[in-house]
């Protein structure tokens, strides 16, 4: 028998809302999606004032996260150097994003699933997710090494 770590709601929904929290304290409008191992939504939040266009970003950027184990900033640096890695469209879905803002949650040494932020700079964007993730798990020690 194998145990499945998952993330579930009560642990999305506090990393969705200290998101949110911190982006208040700067004045800041963001949506926020928190995502299983599959990509599929846990938990989501649009704050007042966000990019509408960033509603499908956070989800397409937490499933992206999710599924392929690593941030959408490595994955978007790796797309745009083809010598170095691919192009998107090799992933075969039009969901796949590499900006970034989504950020796998590592937890015993696998992904249980996914934080993501959209509606600011990339680098604004990462930071609030990496909360997300701080707050559930930690992708730095038992995530793969590169």
């Amino acid at each position: 028998m194998r145990t499945v770590h998952a993330i579930d709601y009560s642990e999305a929904k506090r990393a969705v809302d200290l998101v949110v929290e911190r982006a208040l304290q700067t004045q800041k409008a963001v949506v926020v999606a928190v995502a299983d191992s599959h990509g599929e939504l846990v938990s989501f939040a649009r704050m007042d004032g966000a990019p509408v266009s960033s509603i499908r970003v956070a989800m397409n950027k937490a499933w992206t996260a999710a599924r392929e184990r690593k941030s959408t900033k490595e994955i978007g640096e790796k797309v745009k150097h083809p010598e170095k890695g691919h192009d998107i469209a090799y992933y075969g879905d039009p969901q796949y994003v590499g900006w970034g803002g989504g950020i796998p949650v590592w937890k015993n040494g696998e992904v249980i699933g996914a934080v993501a932020v959209s509606g600011l700079s990339s680098t604004e964007d990462i930071a609030l997710a990496e909360l997300g993730v701080e707050l559930i798990g930690s992708r730095i020690q038992l995530g793969p090494t590169a």
